[in-house]
């Protein structure tokens, strides 16, 4: 009796992406305990989420928007006023099941503080939730196909370990016991057993681990010997740069750089308002006891705490700063296996009815990181002289991208945050937004509206220098890491049935039969048709090997030997 060896082969499958835009708006009272408001200076905001809950064809979505404003009072001077705006979104996903993965991400596409009154301001925001959804699950395959009765170590004939890292491993047994490791045997057809087995190969790329974890940094930040002492901070922005990732033996390697600008008030009489901009570069691992070196990695990371607190220094003195961030690394690794799945099989000794079926694997089709640069002239149309730029930031926003004939046309915006001194006495400091358009061809050969892509995007570098008057030339440069998935679909067979060899259609065959190689033709086909194998055409027609073009004529000779 026949039996099928079958391995389950475990993969990540996408099953859709749903985005959202949230608008967000609210009034607030300037507390009592601060000063009126004479001009709002800068303002910036974060999306914290708090609860992704699956219900059911829906997603509720819980967070809030945490927002400062810097502010000019009405008698000099600055002060920052803080606060959040709740929300709950629910977002209609069909076909969710409850054992679907839910990966969440977030754009602040829009934050605009305007005052109504000097003890009042509006807050208005528009936000964008992501949702994709993806499923872990095996798919079969039959692998072998073996004699139920004979003499192996188990059931199968196969002997199969732990399935760690969602893929699979095999070790058989010869006839004296000896195990031999990860049999890897080539494509092809061989004879075994009295049976033809006919094998192929396929790539696929196997999901080898997903898991969310933290990494956290702490610094301490000494002010320069120039710079004053602290007496409150104002303002603060802290962002990432230039971060990468590499998954290493049992650990993924994280690196990059924070890039922390803060507003002070001195301490001391008439000392104005100080800032200053520090890069804090960062290195460091992650424990993954799955990842493996060479593994191919779609690695997101985002900020989602980060706190700079003022502390005094070992003479007393307020001039520390202390960084507390925390990263958040959304990591997927992927394993490219490549596995010899049962194609075909058949006897001569007996009628054999293959049941087959289909599967889906995904196939690595592109990983690549391409740089996007950028270079542009901004009018900052201020009416007064520009002193000084005090601070650059920028933000990348992916607009549309599309699948075209073997490319990934991404099209974004750098949305670039200026703040700046002018010669206006009455308003010294001035902050100006600009959105730099950009576009990437990613190179992808092969690509289809099929493939799945995943891509993160970060900010390496930039810079904002005065290019004369009012203009600013802003340069920068964009990583986009980028990971496409070809789903491919495999014919695989389910199950084989027995029964005994038809005398009656054998013995309308004829015994020798010459034939005409047809376009299409293979010779396992022509061997399997007309009731012989492989071995006795090869010998029948002096074949060097397997190969046979169309309008080679051959000699097919009946086996009997089998029957």
């Amino acid at each position: 009796m026949l039996e099928l060896v079958k391995r389950n082969i475990h993969m990540n499958r996408f099953k859709n992406n749903v985005a959202t835009q949230v608008t967000l708006d609210d009034d607030f009272i300037v507390p009592d305990t601060m000063d009126d408001m004479a001009r709002v200076i800068l303002s910036s905001g974060d999306i914290q989420i708090e609860s992704v809950k699956n219900q059911s064809e829906r997603v509720l979505v819980k967070g809030k928007l945490n927002f400062q404003i810097l502010y000019r009072k009405a008698e000099g001077g600055f002060q920052t006023m803080a606060g959040h705006i709740p929300f709950e979104e629910p977002i209609n996903i069909s076909g969710l099941e409850e054992k679907d993965y839910l990966g969440i991400s977030w754009d602040l596409e829009d934050l605009t503080a305007s005052m109504i009154n000097s003890r009042k301001v509006s807050v208005k925001a528009i936000v964008t939730l992501v949702i994709r959804v993806e499923t872990l699950y095996d798919a079969e395959a039959a692998v072998d196909v073996v004699e139920s009765n004979m003499d192996r170590r188990d059931e199968s004939g196969w002997n199969t370990g732990d399935m760690d890292g969602g893929g699979w491993t095999a070790s058989r047994y010869d006839s004296e016991g000896y195990n031999e490791k990860n049999v890897q045997e080539p494509a092809g057809a061989e004879a075994s057993g009295g049976m033809e087995i006919l094998r192929r190969q396929a790539d696929v790329a196997v999901i080898a681990v997903r898991r969310k974890d933290t990494y956290r940094i702490k610094e301490d930040i000494s002010l320069s010997g120039s710079k004053p002492s602290i007496e409150q901070i104002l303002w603060s922005e802290i962002r990432l740069r230039g971060t990468t990732t590499k998954p290493l033996d049992g650990r993924v390697h994280v690196e990059g750089e924070v890039m922390i600008f803060a507003i002070y008030t001195g301490e001391g009489e008439n000392i104005p308002v100080q800032w200053l901009e520090e890069s804090i570069p960062f290195a460091g691992e992650v424990e993954l006891p799955e990842s493996v070196e060479g593994m191919v990695p779609s690695i997101s990371v985002r900020l989602v705490h980060k706190e700079l607190e003022a502390k005094p220094d070992y003479d007393g003195e307020m001039r520390d700063l202390e960084l507390d961030a925390v990263l958040e690394l959304d990591m997927k690794l992927y394993e490219e296996q490549q596995i010899e799945l049962l194609g075909d099989f058949y006897s001569n000794s007996r009628e054999l009815e293959l049941e087959s079926g289909e599967v889906f694997f995904d196939r690595l089709l592109s990983k690549n990181t391409g740089k996007c640069r950028i270079a542009e002239k901004v009018d900052l149309k201020s009416g007064d002289r520009v002193l000084q730029i005090c601070h650059n930031d920028g933000t990348v926003k992916i607009d549309d991208v599309e699948i075209q004939e073997d490319s990934l046309q991404i099209d974004g915006v750098l949305e670039v945050s200026l703040l700046y001194l002018t010669s206006d006495d009455s308003e010294p400091v001035r902050a100006e937004t600009a959105l730099i358009p950009f576009h990437y061809e990613a190179e992808t050969p092969g690509i289809t509206p099929d493939s799945v892509y995943q891509l993160n995007t970060v900010l390496e570098q930039m810079t904002a220098v005065m290019a004369g008057g009012d203009m600013v030339e802003i340069k920068g440069v964009i990583s986009l890491d980028i990971l496409v998935l070809q789903p491919v679909k495999e014919p695989v067979i389910l199950g084989v049935k027995e029964s005994p060899l038809d005398l009656e259609k054998l013995q309308e065959l004829p015994g020798i039969t010459g034939y005409i190689v047809q376009p299409g033709d293979r010779l396992w086909d022509i061997a399997k048709r007309f009731h012989t194998t492989r071995k006795q055409v090869i010998e029948a027609n002096g074949l060097p090997g397997e190969q046979v073009r169309p309008g080679d004529r051959l000699i097919l000779v009946k086996d009997v030997a089998g029957a």
